[in-house]
């Protein structure tokens, strides 16, 4: 049995995503999702889930609570869908390997710190770039410069608004990411 964490800061439509894929899947587990963030839509989408929400701060992952949490519900994967911090070194450590992300660009274009969501949309735009797409990657101390696992690439066109690129993206996240998960927990064509 596989149990994953699922771990977001924003309205977790990812996380919803793998988990009505993958809950089709009698050998993976969702035991919970965490967040840094309380106001995070994610906690309403792991209530019509079933799923427990937690709410821990940054320092409570540095400082080894999210840690034992996750060793507590025998977490053995973690995936990150949309989540802000960086994984301090306690988790990365007894994770290695076993953390991915999910990021909206063709690494390494438009990656590290403060590269999330639109901010990535709209360096791609500016950068009038032709095509964009994701990347999952495993995470590792720095941001978004994990070994990559997995692209997927879309169109850009010139006339393409934020809002549609957007879209292209989302639909790429929704597409790939959970096959991704599915393949990587079991160690078949990903690692």
């Amino acid at each position: 049995m596989k149990r994953i964490a699922l771990l977001a800061s924003g309205s977790g439509s990812n996380v919803e995503n793998i988990i009505n894929h993958l809950s089709k899947n009698k050998k993976i587990k969702f035991p919970l999702i965490l967040s840094n963030k309380e106001e995070a839509y994610v906690h309403k989408r792991a209530i019509m889930l079933g799923i427990p929400s937690y709410t821990h701060t940054e320092r409570e992952f540095e400082n080894g609570k999210v840690l034992q949490l996750l060793k507590n519900n025998k977490i053995n994967f973690i995936v990150l869908a949309g989540f802000l911090l960086k994984i301090p070194e306690n988790i990365l450590k007894v994770y290695h390997n076993r953390i991915i992300n999910i990021h909206p660009s063709l690494l390494p274009k438009f990656g590290g710190k403060g590269m999330y969501g639109i901010h990535v949309h709209k360096a791609v735009m500016k950068n009038k770039e032709t095509e964009s797409g994701i990347t999952i990657h495993y995470v590792n101390e720095h941001y978004d410069k994990g070994k990559i696992i997995f692209q997927a690439k879309c169109k850009i066109f010139s006339t393409d608004s934020l809002q549609e690129i957007e879209k292209k993206i989302h639909a790429l996240e929704y597409k790939y990411f959970p096959k991704v998960i599915e393949k990587l927990v079991f160690k078949q064509k990903y690692c």
